[in-house]
């Protein structure tokens, strides 16, 4: 009998501490909480604000105080580190055309139809970087329907507006210092070419193995 209830105790220690452990490494691995961290080591400081695309292992963080905007992708895994004056615009993607825009140096194209998407939604942040021209957010696509976590289309059409507002005050408070930039910084060496997600929902998102100093998060 004695035997009996140290085994069966042995048991339940022996199943909390796997759920313990179980817990714990969900917790590490949660794709928020990854894009988060690989963000912050990027900007040195937690994002304010920033934007995760759920499902799709890709986020964009910004600095503002120091003046650093950071892109990671591949649930954390791999990063790109920009100074914000490099930020040279932002598209709001709308089934498959371009429904609204904010670039330096030009008027703002507000967003006017807010028909419920078809095909998806998708922000593009567009930098001065002949290797890295662009980063790629799709924040709702048909398959993500009834998906725990994600957004619905409307909701993804409304958070993209508010970013692309977002956008516009960032890129406006930024411009003169951006032209300052460009005649008093001479170009810099450009890093390795590497993928940015497709509007199709494709995960794969391995990077480069060498990124000139952005490079994978480990």
């Amino acid at each position: 009998m004695d035997e009996a209830a140290r085994l069966l105790t042995l048991l339940a220690l022996t199943g909390g501490a796997l759920t313990l452990v179980g817990g714990a490494f969900a917790y590490f691995l949660d794709e928020t909480r990854r894009i988060r961290r690989t963000l912050t080591e990027g900007l040195g400081a937690p994002p304010q604000p920033m934007l995760i695309a759920r499902g799709r292992g890709a986020g964009v963080g910004f600095n503002l105080a120091a003046g650093l905007v950071a892109a990671a992708w591949d649930r954390g895994g791999w990063r790109l580190t920009y100074r914000l004056q490099e930020l040279m615009g932002v598209e709001l993607i709308v089934d498959r055309q371009v429904a609204a825009r904010a670039f330096r140096g030009e008027p703002r194209r507000a967003l006017d139809q807010l028909a419920e998407p078809q095909a998806g939604v998708r922000l593009r942040f567009v930098f001065d970087d002949p290797q890295h021209p662009d980063f790629e957010l799709d924040l709702w696509l048909p398959q993500d329907e009834g998906r725990r976590g994600r957004f619905e289309a409307p909701e993804a059409l409304m958070e993209a507006n508010r970013w692309m507002a977002r956008m516009e005050a960032i890129l406006r408070r930024t411009d003169g210092p951006a032209r300052k930039a460009a005649v008093a910084t001479p170009a810099r060496p450009a890093p390795a070419a590497a993928p940015g997600p497709l509007f199709e929902g494709d995960d794969d998102d391995d990077g480069p193995e060498a990124m000139d100093g952005r490079e994978a998060i480990t």
